[in-house]
């Protein structure tokens, strides 16, 4: 190669990156709230485990019999992985391993997708690549956000568990940020294939939907994490590092090729395409028939979201309802495990406490959905796909009745559908573990209609929806453990439910919450029609 043509390749893959450094600062001036959040949250998570370790199982005796249920109970090792050592840093990460890694993968996916398909979506792109800004600059911005942030915490995560052996928080904290790099690169796959950034999402969601079920599948059927189910999860590679217990540094480097090679063909597939466009495109519907009302098209473009949720929740709830009788074998005697479990589902009899228990985290998780979902009114209109509907025989209040309906319908639908798969997975009690279930729709619905009543009067904070359900999660599922004062559980609407099954059932709160949620839909929507379309 002569000089000139070096200098020609050097030039042009530096054109081609131009302008990173600037859309890097404003991706993080944009998530300077989402990511810190997020961080914090998973962050927490993780470095408060040793102390609730410590706390259920402070002697040795009591670990030694931890692993020797665990050894013999499929079900819950399907639920948080098999355990390789009996130290505290080896049994923090076998219990919040995979879920840390869960969590760094969605909030990679997110950055991901906002700042890659988002901006063309909305046009944004477009005006941005007009200028000195080169054809990889917006994919790589995003990937180094999505760096620093699961650099951070790796950071965080090594750093507070130090004190249980060097070797194993380094090995832990570069494992959860390696497997959220590779959802990361695995988003940008995404982002070229598909046109909009909800099927962006949802695809990059459904991977790991889908590595989670053949981790769980895999640790069910052996004791070790040897099974080739676990070893085609990128959960079952950070579950197989084996931090704090003789680590194997091999998989680093699996974690770290398979993000690059991903990585690579990103940047292929974004090399090929134009701006704006994908290797998948949308299928257009028909103008008229089936999506003659506003209705009629909201649940064209909610039904596919549904549809997952639905799914992923009848089989955590067959799941959940499996490993019930497990439960008690796996407590026995332990006062502190069984307290922090009558705390989580009231003080009813330890089975009943489980099933109460479960049935509070997934009622904790579809707010996630109804979130999600009410925030499609936020992305239809700012990407301007409102505005043509809206200009026709077509009121504001009629748009959004349509996505919320299902938004508030389609939670009911998967708690319901979470009831019919843990009396399934149960085989008992099926009348009272659907009513467990049903009971949690006040508590979500409250969160649905704070996500409203930001969109409708505070459309610039509309994310913040996230925040409070981020906040409600993290009362609930960590909370509990921590000992929190129940004033401070008291401040999420899940505090007040009636603790079912075993409880008494009280309707008040009930009633009560259910109008919070009517006020705040409310509120929201009269500000909806006040204010101006953006």
């Amino acid at each position: 190669m002569t000089a000139a043509a070096s200098f020609g390749v050097r030039t042009g893959g530096t054109r081609r990156l131009a302008g990173t450094g600037t859309l890097l600062r404003f991706a993080l001036r944009r998530d300077r709230v989402m990511i810190p959040v997020w961080i914090a949250v998973n962050a927490l998570m993780v470095l408060s485990m040793p102390g609730t370790i410590k706390g259920l199982y402070g002697t040795d005796a009591e670990r030694a019999d931890l692993i020797r249920q665990l050894d013999t109970n499929s079900s819950l090792r399907a639920m948080v992985g098999p355990v390789f050592d009996d130290g505290i840093g080896a049994l923090t990460a076998w219990r919040v391993g995979v879920y840390a890694a869960a969590l760094a993968a969605v909030m990679s996916l997110l950055i991901v997708v906002r700042h890659t398909r988002d901006e063309e979506e909305s046009g944004r792109q477009e005006m941005v690549a007009s200028g000195m800004v080169g054809r990889r600059a917006p994919l790589t911005a995003a990937l180094l956000t999505a760096a620093v942030a699961n650099g951070v915490l790796a950071l965080l995560v090594t750093a507070g568990l130090a004190g249980q052996g060097a070797a194993g928080a380094v090995a832990l904290g570069l494992g959860i940020a390696g497997v959220g790099m590779l959802f990361a690169t695995m988003a940008a796959i995404a982002a070229q294939l598909t046109e909009s950034a909800r099927a962006a999402r949802g695809l990059t969601a459904a991977v790991l939907g889908g590595a989670f079920v053949l981790r769980a599948a895999g640790d069910s059927a052996t004791v070790d994490g040897s099974s080739v189910l676990t070893w085609l999860s990128p959960l079952g590679w950070l579950e197989n590092l084996r931090a704090f217990a003789a680590e194997r540094w091999w998989v680093l480097p699996l974690i770290a090729g398979a993000a690059v090679v991903q990585g690579a063909v990103a940047y292929g597939l974004a090399d090929r395409r134009d701006l704006g466009m994908s290797f998948l495109p949308t299928r257009p519907g028909p103008a008229a028939g089936r999506l003659r009302t506003a209705g009629a098209l909201a649940w064209r473009l909610q039904r596919g979201n549904l549809l997952g949720w639905s799914v992923g929740f009848l089989l955590a709830g067959i799941v959940y309802g499996a490993m019930t009788e497990g439960a008690a074998d796996l407590v026995g005697d332990n006062e502190q495990a069984r307290d922090i479990i009558e705390r989580m589902g009231g003080q009813a009899g330890l089975t009943d406490a489980f099933v109460s228990a479960m049935v509070g985290m997934l009622g904790l998780i579809a707010a996630l959905y109804v979130v999600a979902s009410v925030l499609r009114l936020h992305g239809e209109e700012t990407s301007g796909r409102a505005e043509p509907v809206l200009a026709g025989a077509v009121g504001r209040l009629r748009w959004a009745a349509g996505h919320l309906v299902i938004a508030f319908g389609g939670a009911a639908l998967v708690m319901l559908l979470a009831g019919l798969g843990f009396a399934l997975g149960y085989g008992r009690d099926a009348g009272a573990i659907l009513g467990a279930c049903l009971v949690q729709l006040p508590a979500v619905w409250v969160i649905g209609g704070a996500a409203v009543l930001l969109h409708g009067v505070l459309p610039r904070g509309t994310v913040a929806a996230w925040g409070v359900a981020g906040a409600v999660l993290l009362l609930g599922w960590v909370g509990p453990a921590l000992d929190v004062p129940q004033r401070v559980l008291d401040v999420s609407p899940y505090g007040h439910l009636p603790k079912l099954p075993g409880g008494e059932m009280s309707w008040a709160p009930v009633l009560v919450l259910t109008s919070i949620a009517v006020v705040l839909v409310g509120v929201g929507l009269v500000g909806l029609r006040r204010r101006d379309v953006r």
